[in-house]
């Protein structure tokens, strides 16, 4: 048996023309593009912006994000070509398997359970965190915590985390939508994105008219810009590199990057959209687009009315209704909105997230590599019912009773994983099969699929260590599974229906 027997492309397709049995196509691209919008707009619209600008690139927090999203583009446009010519679920692991083989499309598998499920754990937290903000901290801080967390307060009295019952709320409510079916998720995230992008159009049709022009005086951060106060009392320095000037910027597009975390959960949904071929592409970079868009005026906007010192002491998800509190008199309402899209962002995020995970596990287990409990579907809505079941004790253990900071960039590294072989199967798979039918083509191949490799490789190297340490005892783990397991019950092993030679990979 080869580590790197392939799927055909003929059996894919053939797989994704069966529908009758399988997952019940019900999406068009609208529904794509809103899906896409629901994951890529969640708290990182209203958290990173402010971070980056306020500790790095200051107004010019714009250019980080052009500079991330032409990241992301290199990856969406491989991912467009991959998904209008492969409308299977299971994203880049499907991918994988057809151009790289099995050994490497259950690695990018497992690595995707890094940004899916643990994505969708750590933004349950946050949703958590942030509901109690907005009900004025009335939930017990024992039974919206971990174990692991612990607090004081102004008496001197320790109080103990015991378990994070709003987290585990808001991921029951979703995973019992999703079991409701596709159509019905898409349908409520489509409701949460048209409330949630209307308050950014807001926010920015309003704050245009209070941007100060002395906030942009210096576009970027000059290098002896004098310190920010931060909340302690203590200085933060501009003086380094990465902290003003084009060093800053290239930093901040690094921060930014992880807000467009999302688009790819798209391609998940391949098997369930109505016509695949066309409207995948919509679906993955028009997202793209538009919160591309959506991303730079709000940040010009937002630098435009605060000072970016300010967002140093302002503080996480408080930055933005802090400038409208205090630089945009008589619009605190509007601050009360911006709270309520951030709670929104985050429950569209967990919908998306758990939505690609499940999918991805149904392929996985429907190749074989994972038990059958993940591609049984329900005799009623088709949709991986049993799957969704075990996610949601699975990611509900990790939100219920593990501190957010565990989390830490591991979400981020298994999606920069995941984007540099999708850009490496479209190489292979243009020198291998060049006359295969491609409803879209990425253009510049092989240059736009290297820039997403180098793009990517840079920003997993940027990480920290103890990331790339945890990152790759997470591997260490998932090969032990599949040669444990998954090998021997692989079904493209027992039927060898494509095992490739050794001049496929020269």
């Amino acid at each position: 048996m080869s580590l790197f027997a392939k799927k055909s492309i003929s059996s894919l397709l053939a797989q994704a023309e069966s529908s009758e049995k399988g997952l019940k196509k019900t999406l068009n691209a609208g529904n794509l593009v809103a899906l896409g919008i629901g994951a890529i707009i969640g708290a990182g619209l209203f958290v990173r912006t402010a971070a980056a600008a306020g500790e790095h690139a200051g107004p010019a927090v714009t250019l980080s994000f052009i500079i991330a999203a032409i990241g992301c583009a290199f990856a969406g446009l491989c991912y467009a070509e991959f998904a209008s010519m492969i409308p299977i679920a299971g994203s880049a692991y499907t991918y994988a398997y057809a151009t790289m083989g099995e050994l490497v499309a259950w690695i990018i598998g497992w690595a995707l359970i890094l940004e899916y499920a643990l994505g969708a754990a750590t933004v349950s937290i946050s949703w958590s965190e942030y509901l109690n903000l907005l009900v004025g901290n009335s939930i017990p801080y024992e039974w919206c915590h971990s174990p692991f967390e612990s607090f004081k307060d102004a008496s001197g009295v320790m109080h103990h985390g015991i378990m994070n019952i709003p987290a585990l709320f808001i991921l029951l409510l979703l995973s019992l939508l999703l079991i409701k079916g596709t159509q019905e998720s898409a349908r409520v995230n489509m409701i949460i994105v048209i409330i949630k992008v209307s308050i950014v159009i807001v926010f920015i049709a309003i704050g245009w008219k209070f941007i100060n022009p002395a906030n942009h005086a210096h576009y970027l951060i000059p290098a002896d810009a004098p310190p920010a106060i931060l909340p302690n009392g203590s200085e933060y320095s501009y003086a380094d590199f990465f902290r003003h000037g084009w060093g800053g910027v290239l930093t901040g597009a690094g921060i930014v990057f992880f807000a467009f975390i999302g688009f790819d959960a798209v391609s998940t949904t391949a098997q369930e959209a109505k016509n695949p071929k066309k409207d995948m592409p919509i679906g993955i970079l028009g997202s793209l687009v538009i919160c591309t868009i959506l991303y730079i005026l709000f940040s010009y906007v937002l630098t435009g009315v605060a000072p970016y010192t300010d967002f140093v002491k302002a503080g996480k998800e408080a930055s933005v209704a802090y400038a409208i509190q205090t630089y945009m008199t008589n619009y605190e309402w509007l601050a009360k909105l911006v709270s309520f899209a951030i709670l929104l962002g985050f429950s569209s995020v967990i919908l998306v997230m758990l939505m690609g995970q499940s999918r991805v596990f149904y392929t996985m287990s429907s190749d074989g590599l994972l038990p059958k409990i993940f591609s049984d579907l329900h005799p009623k809505f088709r949709t991986p019912y049993k799957s969704n079941m075990v996610l949601f004790v699975f990611v509900g253990l990790f939100a219920a009773f593990v501190p957010v900071s565990v989390a830490g960039d591991l979400t981020s590294i298994g999606t920069l994983f995941a984007f540099i072989l999708v850009c490496l199967g479209i190489i292979i798979l243009r020198k291998k099969q060049p006359d295969l039918k491609r409803p879209f083509r990425t253009p510049l191949v092989p240059l736009v699929p290297i820039l997403g490799m180098i793009v990517c490789t840079a920003m997993i190297v940027g990480l920290p260590g103890e990331t790339l340490a945890s990152a790759l005892i997470w591997m260490i783990l998932g090969l032990i599974i599949y040669f444990a397991y998954s090998r021997k019950n692989s079904k493209i092993q027992s039927m060898g229906e494509i095992i490739p030679k050794a001049s496929d990979f020269e």
